[in-house]
């Protein structure tokens, strides 16, 4: 895991530049279409509610994740006749994703397949494939596989866009910032240390962050086998937080810029009155970083782009936790690589 997340730099680079060549055929793709709806599960379920908060928030157009059991189970007749259906997986053979695209396409949609193996079954029959360059990942918790998934719908966004193209000098960017987070590693240790104090965690983003926050709660859950509850803002506001006490840790997720910074502010305030065990934040502004008893910075990249970096120390921390809890990072107990839904339909 330690090695993959160190990898990241240049499967990000790679991927960067073999998908952004592509937005031509992507606009052609969405031609006539008015939604984009999102098929995944996992990590690829986190890097896919990033898509659709991108796709609302910088190319202005309605996105969904979609429920594969509507297809899969309920074999649903939907009109599908105005969507592009994205299915998102990391080996392109889960059998739930490409049995869902299968019916999506049968139903009039468009389908783009994001994967990092382009000869998958997934790849095969999509419309268009957005190959990962994420290189093979040995570990079973997704590093790599994941930020390329970022990475795709960053470029699907942005060719959405009224503007291809204004996402891109900030891209060049992300590379760089993960190569410097990975070397930094600033509160990443003492990060580790607060979450090994007590089994009780939760983790709270929002927005395009949102997606980061539930992938950080996921890590902690299959790699440290830590019971978590991953909520946004909003969520954790509308109840949950009465639970907080002082046998919990909130791990706390934000960028350095945007609209819900202040909130994640403040939230982090609230946690200490209610006498959280610790607050640990990874990212976010001087204001945030004042405002938690750890605080992890992230990438000095603005939040339309800070996910595909933002994941980084949180993927540090994990493997850090699970380490000092004398657990294997690269083999969670009870999992594998590629996971089907139903245990009838394994391969």
């Amino acid at each position: 895991m330690a090695r993959e997340i160190a990898e990241q730099p240049e499967a990000l680079a790679r991927t960067l530049e073999a998908l952004l060549p592509l937005r031509g055929e992507l606009r052609s793709l969405a031609e006539d279409r008015r939604v984009v709806l999102f098929v995944a599960r996992g990590s690829s379920d986190n890097a896919a509610i990033y898509g659709r908060y991108l796709l609302e928030v910088h190319a202005g157009i309605p996105g969904g994740l979609a429920a594969p059991s509507v297809a899969t189970h309920y074999h649903a007749e939907l009109d599908l006749s105005e969507a592009i259906v994205v299915s998102v997986s990391q080996s392109g053979e889960t059998t739930e994703i490409v049995e869902t695209q299968a019916w999506a396409a049968g139903r009039g949609a468009r389908t783009v397949a994001v994967t990092n193996d382009g000869d998958s079954s997934l790849a095969a029959a999509a419309d268009l494939a957005l190959v990962t360059r994420a290189g093979a990942e040995l570990a079973v918790p997704a590093t790599k596989s994941y930020v390329t998934q970022l990475a795709a719908m960053a470029v699907m966004a942005d060719a959405f866009a009224p503007k291809p193209g204004s996402l891109d000098a900030d891209l060049d960017r992300v590379p760089a910032e993960v190569s410097r987070l990975i070397s930094l590693r600033t509160g990443v240790d003492e990060a580790a240390e607060r979450l090994a104090s007590t089994p009780e965690t939760l983790v709270s983003g929002r927005g395009l962050t949102f997606g980061t926050a539930l992938e950080a709660a996921l890590k902690l859950e299959e790699t440290c086998l830590r019971p978590v509850r991953g909520l946004s803002y909003a969520d954790l506001r509308h109840g949950p937080i009465a639970v907080v006490d002082a046998e919990h840790v909130a791990l706390l997720v934000s960028a350095a810029d945007g609209p819900m910074v202040a909130g994640m502010t403040d939230l982090a305030h609230d946690l200490r009155r209610r006498g959280a065990a610790a607050t640990i934040g990874i990212g976010g502004d001087s204001g945030f970083a004042a405002a938690v008893d750890v605080c992890v910075p992230g990438p000095d990249l603005p939040e339309l782009v800070a996910p595909l970096a933002l994941v980084v120390p949180a993927q540090l921390t994990v493997e850090a936790l699970a380490r000092r809890l004398g657990l294997n990072p690269d083999a969670p107990r009870g999992l594998s690589k590629i996971t089907q839904t139903d245990p009838a339909n394994d391969a």
